[in-house]
């Protein structure tokens, strides 16, 4: 997508690409207890009412990804440093509400109310729709299945064997079983970003799982506690400065939080499909498909000569579309008698975060409060609240 913001956007953090937002008198700060609806954060909220500050921010991630654009592309350039400027109304944030509009009556009328088409549908990363029909594509390589698309192929392993595989290669039933907790520290560095900065990742079974990343305005910390998930930024990278995730955001990191222990992948997904044989860098890879008790489907693929997990693709239904989140994995390194990879991107609709691991260590204990809901973040001293 086109980049040039002058904004870090870090891992989750979509872009306010249409439709305006403005803080709508609430002071930046001031703790939230419940879910954040977009209408009650931001002023200038015609059409996407009744959707949550998460899925608002996502909505908009998926406007950039449909159209190929950047924030500026419907906003006017000087909200990339004052938040209060994406409430200026201009033309193509006014044709922007009309396309929503227009989107979801072709639904309703044609389609039942079901999805049957969204803005990529016609956009397909196009400023413009696109109209003609474009023989290189035709001709040229298959694009990239669809969450609804993946089939059982007659001819592939059973998933069993596909999983098996993989826990003896990072180090056999007896020690993936024991994983109790992960302690990893590393670098991240965003696809803006031009320096590396320290990141702290914790994650304990059954299901928690916590994100610290350093950057220079301030900590971006994501957390799931079993139950509940937060995330937290400074003002420079979000409107406000703790989010509750709910509905599918919710899943998703519950999801990411039980896939971080190998041993718990298998049952924490259910209705497999086995799809058919793929590549990714010239490597060969089995793809099987899982959906998790919300509802999130969740695509893995393991590379056929090691066995080794690759890549994972989870799906996040919003009211216009699915938007993906796939995490890459490379790098792997013997910790405590297993693998363990040391390198991950993490890639979603309006961004890219490459992570470099520097130690991860097994089963140490973690306090509690490392999954709580974090602090409102404060900038390193020195600095004020805009970075």
């Amino acid at each position: 997508m086109k980049v040039g913001l002058t904004r870090t956007i870090s891992v989750g953090v979509a872009l306010f690409c249409s439709l305006g937002v403005v803080m709508a008198g609430r002071q930046v700060g001031a703790p939230q207890q419940k879910e954040q609806m977009a209408e009650d954060v931001f002023k200038n909220i015609q059409v996407l009412r009744g959707i949550s500050v998460n899925e608002f921010m996502e909505t908009m991630g998926f406007f950039a990804a449909s159209l190929n654009a950047n924030c500026t592309y419907c906003h006017v350039a000087e909200a990339n440093t004052d938040w209060g400027r994406y409430a200026d109304d201009v033309e193509a944030k006014q044709t922007a509400r009309r396309m929503v509009l227009m989107v979801g009556g072709i639904n309703r009328t044609y389609f039942g109310g079901k999805r049957g088409v969204t803005c990529f549908t016609c956009h397909r990363a196009s400023e413009r729709p696109r109209i003609t029909p474009s023989i290189a594509e035709q001709y040229g390589p298959p694009p990239p299945e669809n969450p609804e698309a993946i089939q059982q192929a007659p001819d592939a392993p059973a998933v069993d064997q596909i999983f098996d595989k993989y826990i003896q290669a990072l180090g056999g039933t007896k020690a993936v079983n024991n994983i109790t907790s992960l302690v990893a520290e590393g670098s991240y560095q965003a696809y803006d970003d031009t320096e590396k900065r320290p990141v702290e990742i914790y994650a304990k079974a059954p299901g928690q799982r916590s994100v610290v990343m350093h950057s220079r305005s301030g900590d971006i910390t994501w957390t799931f506690d079993g139950r509940s998930a937060w995330s937290a930024a400074p003002i420079t990278d979000k409107p406000v400065p703790v989010i509750v995730l709910t509905g599918n955001d919710l899943e998703g990191f519950k999801v990411d939080a039980e896939l971080s222990f190998p041993a718990r992948i298998r049952q924490s997904l259910t209705q497999w499909v086995v799809g058919y044989p793929s590549s990714i860098d010239d490597r060969d890879v089995q793809v099987v498909q899982g959906t998790s008790s919300g509802g999130t489907i969740v695509r893995l693929y393991f590379e056929n000569q090691s066995g080794l997990l690759v890549r994972i693709v989870r799906y996040t239904e919003l009211p216009i579309g699915f938007v993906s989140t796939q995490t890459d994995y490379s790098d792997y390194r013997e910790v405590s008698g297993v693998k363990m990879p040391f390198h991950w991107t993490v890639t979603w609709v309006d961004g890219r975060t490459n992570f470099e691991l520097r130690q991860e260590q097994l089963n140490v204990p973690i306090d509690a409060a490392k999954f709580g809901r974090p602090a409102p973040p404060k900038p390193p001293v020195g600095q004020d609240s805009r970075g």
